[in-house]
């Protein structure tokens, strides 16, 4: 049996790779794959495996975006984070889950299922069904953040924050009382993790408080050039790119 994880967290992957081989020796674990964009060429040039165990979120989306761009056929077992009221639509649908922390009992069980039920899933997987059982529920954003100062740790509440900036291949969030901080996280994982109802993407450098905005300029070609506060290092960056221009404004009228 040839076997896929996808699975953006190495440790995660590695430990459900050996549940795996102490399962069975046998399964062949053929491709371990990180995010939404990977998956996808992946499987534009290779050929379905029996399985694919499947985490939801991935570096770059969901996961169900793969679907979106490719077909594939083949059973999933989803591992997953999510609540009971998630795992209840999944039983409901027939779809094999692991809740993390993945357990050896609760693996054997699932691949046991897949050995005896396998063209089940084939014809019961609806996943535009799942993700929105799993998307309608009430999302919970992250409400503060830890972050060292020298040889300190300190929490950082989400509303202390103006803005977040990546800048020289780091990522960094600045206060309203002026302070900066390095974060260890990317702009896509913390667009993620902060309400998007104080916090909007603007461009690929950018994230921002509604709060931090002081003024805002008409710029060319439909752009909107933000003031913030505390002020920015280079005001430039801080223009609303073309491709979210639209949705800015939205967001300001929500």
């Amino acid at each position: 049996m040839k076997v896929v994880i996808i699975e953006d967290e190495a440790f995660a992957a590695l430990r459900l790779k050996n549940m795996i081989r102490d399962f069975n020796p046998e399964i062949k674990v053929v491709a371990e794959l990180e995010s939404v964009s990977e998956s996808v060429r992946w499987f534009r040039s290779n050929p379905e495996p029996d399985l694919i165990f499947l985490d939801i979120h991935l570096e770059d989306d969901l996961s169900f975006a793969i679907f979106e761009q490719i077909n594939i056929n083949c059973p999933i077992i989803f591992t997953t984070a999510f609540d009971e009221y998630a795992i209840k639509a999944f039983k409901l649908k027939s779809i094999d889950y692991l809740l993390k922390p993945i357990v050896h009992e609760e693996l054997a069980t699932a691949l046991k299922k897949y050995e005896h039920f396998s063209g089940l899933h084939r014809n019961s997987l609806d996943l535009q069904t799942i993700r929105h059982l799993l998307t309608a529920e009430e999302k919970k954003y992250r409400d503060r953040f830890s972050v060292t100062v020298g040889t300190k740790i300190r929490v950082v509440e989400v509303s202390e924050i103006a803005y977040c900036f990546a800048m020289e291949n780091a990522v960094y969030i600045r206060l309203f009382e002026g302070a900066t901080y390095s974060i260890d996280q990317t702009l896509d994982k913390l667009d993620e993790m902060l309400d998007p109802d104080s916090f909007f993407r603007i461009n690929r450098k950018y994230i921002v408080s509604l709060k931090s905005i002081r003024n805002m300029h008409a710029y060319p070609r439909g752009r909107v050039k933000l003031e913030l506060h505390p002020k920015c290092d280079d005001a430039m960056e801080t223009i609303v790119s073309i491709d979210r221009a639209n949705a800015f404004r939205e967001w300001l009228n929500r």
